[in-house]
């Protein structure tokens, strides 16, 4: 059955492979982004070339511009299926070379930006008594980096909404996943889409050379991993496509597509549900 989808962040990467899959595969997709008739002006058009595209304007630090897009979309369409929450933005640098302006920033984007957009939709899928929340999230949802650590903060604020919400909306048949991706070569991990990074450089500079030296070897080493993996991007837009498609009531709380974890994460995953199961049975047995 076709199905509405909303998704954020399809100007570019992981949101962009989604519309052209979901589409493809016959969904109808509202795709949204900043800047349709400025910057992203051209992917907009490219977009709504596509049979089952159609393409919104929508920021997701903007509380109107939110509910604006998703209002529209309701009146057009009477229902949202599916919200995909894929835009987002990466950020490496030492923590404490942070401005917490720009920890803010980020956090706007990546933690917020999902708050508006469930406080925009929720109320239509309660209403239907049945939907579909996927949100991209990073790694296996359990551990931080150095270097990374504000960026995963932010991530890690997702992964703790859907779980919680999860047993909220559960009597309304409202599922929710996150996609734990891990590293992929898209605009917002190549250098070619800014990010939000560390921006005291006074304060980067009295970590001296060792520190550059660390951030140098890391990051050759993770994206020194995407290239022996061969990290298709794709591999998310399809992921999303399976999620749409598994019959309701049987998606996972969470879904890791990392080929480099080797399925520890996986592991890890299985491990933390049966803990946390053992940890709440404390407090109900």
């Amino acid at each position: 059955m076709s199905k509405i989808i909303f998704i954020t962040g399809t100007s570019t990467g992981f949101g962009k492979l989604m519309t052209v899959t979901l589409s493809a595969a016959g969904h109808t997709v509202v795709a949204g982004m900043r800047g349709t008739t400025g910057k992203n002006a051209a992917a907009a058009r490219e977009l709504a070339a596509l049979p089952n595209v159609e393409v919104a304007e929508v920021d997701v630090t903007s509380d109107e511009s939110v509910q604006a897009a998703v209002a529209g979309t309701l009146a057009r369409h009477g229902r949202i299926d599916v919200l995909v929450n894929n835009a987002g933005v990466s950020g490496f640098g030492l923590a404490e070379a942070y401005s917490l302006d720009q920890v803010r920033q980020m956090f706007e984007v990546n933690f917020y930006g999902v708050l508006r957009t469930y406080q925009a939709v929720l109320p239509a899928m309660r209403k239907a008594r049945k939907g579909l929340v996927i949100n991209l999230s990073t790694g296996a949802s359990g551990h931080s980096l150095p270097f990374m650590s504000t960026y995963m903060a932010s991530k890690f604020a997702v992964e703790t909404i859907t779980e919680g919400i999860q047993e909220e909306l559960r009597d309304y048949n409202i599922e929710n996943v996150t996609i734990q991706s891990g590293v992929y070569p898209t605009e917002m991990n190549n250098g070619s889409k800014a990010g939000f990074n560390a921006d005291r450089a006074d304060v980067a500079a009295e970590y001296g050379d060792a520190a550059v030296e660390k951030f140098q070897t890391f990051g050759a080493g993770l994206f020194g991993k995407v290239a022996a993996f061969n990290m298709n991007p794709q591999t998310v837009a399809d992921g999303v496509l399976a999620l749409v498609n598994m019959p309701d009531g049987t998606r996972p709380l969470r879904y890791p597509l990392d080929a480099v974890a080797e399925g520890t994460d996986v592991e890890f995953i299985n491990a933390r549900a049966e803990i946390k199961a053992k940890w709440l049975a404390k407090y109900t047995a």
